[in-house]
């Protein structure tokens, strides 16, 4: 039986799911004014949702049950991931590694044989996401949300383009990084225990994914060729007028791609990448004319909803494990598709590596379920509150429709579950 601890942090923990799709009627409450209008933006932040309840059950254990206890229960938990994402977005969106990405993105661009608004627009959706294999997912994020707001979303007017290439993104990104053991914070969370490497990530997710990463990017590419031609004069009007500003020197790159090389290598080691993180501040202060405002503000919001997530997703174990343990193989995909939805799949992942007894083909199942279904929601992946951090600005009313979300990525969805679903070597 549960303990009343465990069942409260349920219930709030499906509150806070709901929440996440209520955010709309908050930012309209906080749009009418009033003298609780701050309170009702505070509550239309989708990144304030998860820490905000997660505050509320810390609260709850420490009146009704314990301090001891809710202390106890605080220092068990694991920050190491919203502290990571945190780091990484600040450095990743730096404005050197940004101008590097975008040279990269150009040079790759011009070798593919389409008009250059597609070539451009498919290679951010694709090789983008791919990258996240080597760099981390939430780096990729950073990076691929960063250009597409500045080259498309600014000056785009049709929502329904805004929709299908966040919805693109947020999968593309979610199966991109399985070419490694390293990358995505599902596999990660189960690499050890399952005793898989890079090598088996890329022969048996590595392939599946890349394919269908490439299939959603030609397809969302195709579909959307009027909204690019229409947005390709201001994205040329961008890269113009940022060819104009004086170019960073090569050594200030140089040194930028060494703290997030660093960052990455350390990404087991808050202490080290939090103290390369001070340092990091400490050197763009002193370089302070090649730089853009550091992305302190979102980058903390993002890691407050990830540490909100891991709170609350703590005491899930109970229900969620059992459910996991009692599913075949195939029927495992598509309920870890559809849990990892409403839950984190690195935390899904990891509760299912609890389970005793599993088989590689159960195995398989469960982490490409998992990666499969992290771009439904914002609550999905945890690299997606930062893409969803960069671009919320550039939607109508600065707020996303999270059912809108949910049907942009379904069609991704289920191409990257067909290409799982392939044949596996396990029997």
């Amino acid at each position: 039986m549960p303990s009343t601890m465990e069942v409260t942090a349920s219930v709030l923990f499906a509150i806070a799911v709901i929440h996440t799709f209520s955010v709309p009627v908050f930012a309209r409450l906080a749009d009418r004014g009033g003298s609780h209008s701050g309170l009702w933006h505070l509550l239309s932040e989708v990144e304030a949702v998860f820490g905000v309840w997660a505050c509320i059950l810390v609260v709850y254990i420490a009146t009704f049950i314990g301090l001891d206890t809710a202390i106890e229960y605080m220092n068990t938990r694991n920050f190491t991931e919203p502290a990571f994402v945190f780091v990484i977005m600040v450095v990743a969106a730096s404005r050197p590694i940004l101008e590097l990405v975008s040279k990269i993105v150009n040079v790759l661009a011009a070798i593919v044989p389409l008009r250059r608004e597609y070539a451009m627009f498919f290679i951010i959706m694709s090789a983008v996401p791919l990258a996240g294999s080597l760099i981390t997912e939430p780096a990729a994020m950073t990076l691929a949300a960063l250009m597409i707001r500045d080259r498309y979303f600014e000056n785009a007017t049709r929502e329904s383009f805004k929709y299908l290439t966040l919805g693109v993104l947020f999968v593309n990104i979610s199966i991109g990084g399985v070419l490694t053991a390293y990358a995505a914070p599902p596999v990660l969370m189960v690499a050890q225990t399952f005793n898989w490497d890079t090598m088996f990530m890329f022969t048996h997710f590595g392939w599946r994914a890349a394919t269908a990463v490439i299939i959603n990017a030609a397809l969302l590419t195709f579909i959307s060729r009027e909204s690019l031609v229409a947005s390709g004069a201001s994205a040329l009007e961008a890269e113009q007028a940022k060819a104009e500003r004086s170019s960073v020197p090569l050594g200030v790159i140089a040194i930028h791609l060494l703290f997030l090389l660093g960052v990455v290598l350390s990404a087991h080691y808050p202490i080290i990448f939090l103290a390369l993180l001070m340092l990091f501040v400490g050197y763009t202060q002193a370089y302070s004319v090649h730089q853009n405002p550091l992305m302190i503000r979102e980058g903390l919001m993002v890691g407050f909803f990830l540490a909100g997530l891991v709170v609350l997703g703590g005491l899930q174990k109970w229900w969620l494990q059992d459910l996991l343990g009692g599913l075949s193989p195939a029927v495992l995909f598509w309920g870890a598709t559809a849990l990892t939805a409403i839950t984190d799949n690195a935390a899904l992942t990891y509760l299912g590596s609890l389970v005793e007894g599993t088989g590689e083909l159960w195995r398989y199942m469960l982490v490409a379920g998992a990666v499969t279904g992290g771009g439904l929601t914002v609550i999905a992946n945890a690299p997606n509150p930062a893409g969803f951090s960069i671009l919320k600005g550039t939607f109508a009313n600065g707020a996303i429709s999270p059912l809108r979300l949910l049907g942009s990525a379904a069609v991704p969805t289920i191409i990257a579950a067909v290409m799982f679903l392939l044949p596996t070597s396990f029997v």
